[in-house]
């Protein structure tokens, strides 16, 4: 203990900074995310996972934040009706019997933070892009991005079940959910690209329990809302107002009554980090010791991150970011479709994987956009396409699709080759033969990719391996198709950031 009038330690005036440092990281994890429905009575009794193995805690990293859909605890067991009812989550009577709830990431965030930490970028990745899982989980190799988790807990828990009948609950969830830690990390690696250092999944209570140590939130609507009886949002008018700690958790969980549902979800949880931000930044939460202590305990108590994560070392290069320096977008979809009987986004993963990258680690001194353009115009003579044979290989799970590609190639003027199927791929592939560069070229075009020249290719022939996303080049959907066109109202750009730091949102 220190004594009255002796000068503060080194530790002490370290551990202060390191205290308000943590709650910045804490606010980054948890003020984004909100989207599980189960209670974590004891995060230090668990510790932290080791379902990655962590990457650098200071210096340039990518962070992937998780938000968890799950009516249970971390030991298995379904949330009592008084929580369910104040989550607006349904009732144990639905969990229990009637299907209600489940194991998906419904908020997605991916963060990369420069060297340095003064500025940062984040993508929120929609969660019902249809991707292929880099390993099957659960006997699916497909599905929307955010089942990867579920059906990965699903398949570990039924193992662990059958090899150890004897294993208590508790311990069953906790090794299923590793596993969907695991899924969900590597699912995002494979969709974007780009490697994953460390990792936060948080819940709906802690998100609550943060809101109330924080004295709610300031937001700014486009326009009033009515009520929203699935989340139990609603405003009486537009611009900026003050939240409760209940309807700012109502506020990022609403999607049913949104112009664009989920998509303008996402930028709610991108304004939500915005708005605590700056409250952390101007309002002297930092310096008030018993809000921190507040908002450490929240962050203990509700947060699951990877063990070799150093939260105090990641702080001390985070006190200059600010919510000016740190700017969110949503990926891009480029479709609404209707696959394997769900309804997914339609979305082209080399431009994604592009986009990503170069947002991330942006070619110095290059000028103009970091964005790229996801298609080439490419140029060839008719008879130049004609002379050239397409063969058309299926890598997804839409049958039929290789037909439909080819006959749609073969109107652009090319000639028929192979239609068959293929082992399953993430993304399109389009390789050519001697003297078929140009054709490879403008078929790479159609799908948002590069041709890539191959010696088992034959001469004059270029060679499509149609991968998860693919779709008929120059498709448009039909009145009778359910897929429907992008939004138009900008769901998927950046926020408008307002000039106090608060950006409005729908």
């Amino acid at each position: 203990m220190v004594r009255p009038g002796s000068p503060p330690p080194l530790w002490g005036v370290a551990g202060k900074a390191g205290y308000a440092l943590s709650c910045v990281a804490a606010a980054l994890v948890l003020a984004i995310s909100g989207f599980s429905y189960f209670v974590v009575r004891d995060v230090s009794s668990i510790g932290g996972s080791h379902a990655i193995n962590s990457g650098p805690s200071i210096g340039a990293q990518n962070i992937l934040l998780m938000g968890l859909e799950s009516r249970t605890d971390w030991n298995g067991n379904v949330l009592p009706n008084d929580i369910l009812n104040a989550l607006h989550a349904g009732s144990r009577q639905g969990v229990l019997y009637q299907g209600v709830g489940g194991n998906a990431t419904n908020t997605l965030i991916l963060i990369h933070i420069p060297a340095g930490g003064k500025k940062a970028i984040g993508f929120s990745i929609p969660r019902d892009d249809w991707v292929t899982f880099p390993e099957t989980y659960d006997g699916q190799t497909q599905g929307k991005i955010d089942q990867a988790y579920g059906d990965a807990l699903a398949e570990k828990e039924s193992q662990v079940r059958q090899q150890n009948s004897g294993m208590s609950q508790s311990q069953v969830a906790f090794q299923g959910n590793e596993a969907g830690r695991a899924a969900t990390v590597a699912t995002v690696e494979s969709f974007t690209g780009v490697h994953i250092d460390h990792f936060a999944e948080i819940n709906l209570d802690g998100f609550y329990e943060l809101a109330k140590v924080l004295g709610g939130v300031q937001v700014c609507l486009k326009q009033p809302v009515p009520l929203d009886t699935y989340s139990g949002f609603y405003a009486k008018k537009a611009g900026y107002q003050h939240l409760n700690a209940k309807m700012a958790l109502a506020f990022v969980r609403q999607r049913h009554g949104l112009l664009n549902g989920d998509l303008d979800r996402t930028h709610r949880q991108q304004a939500f980090l915005d708005s605590v931000m700056q409250q952390l930044r101007t309002e002297g939460v930092l310096g008030d010791l018993a809000k921190i202590n507040s908002l450490l305990s929240v962050a203990k108590q509700y947060v699951i991150t990877d063990s070799g994560w150093n939260l105090l070392d990641f702080a001390t290069q985070m006190r200059s970011l600010t919510s000016g320096n740190l700017r969110f977008n949503t990926l891009p979809i480029e479709s609404y479709i209707t696959i394997a009987g769900q309804d997914a986004n339609q979305v082209n993963l080399p431009y994604i994987q592009q986009l990503v990258h170069q947002t991330f680690y942006p070619v110095p001194g290059a000028s103009g956009s970091s964005r790229p353009k996801p298609k080439t115009t490419v140029t060839i003579s008719p008879a130049e396409a004609a002379a050239t044979t397409v063969d058309v290989f299926n890598g997804g799970s839409t049958q039929g699709l290789a037909g439909l590609v080819s006959a749609a190639l073969v109107k652009d003027g090319f000639t028929a080759g192979q239609i068959s199927n293929t082992t399953t791929l993430t993304a399109t592939q389009v390789l050519y033969g001697t003297g078929a560069a140009n054709s490879g070229a403008k078929v790479a075009s159609l799908f948002g990719v590069t041709a890539t020249a191959s010696a088992a290719v034959a001469p004059g022939h270029v060679q499509v391996n149609l991968g998860a996303n693919a779709k008929v080049p120059g498709a448009t959907p039909s009145a009778s198709s359910s897929a429907t066109a992008l939004p138009t109202t900008g769901a998927q750009g950046g926020a408008v950031i307002a000039k106090n730091g608060i950006p409005c949102v729908d």
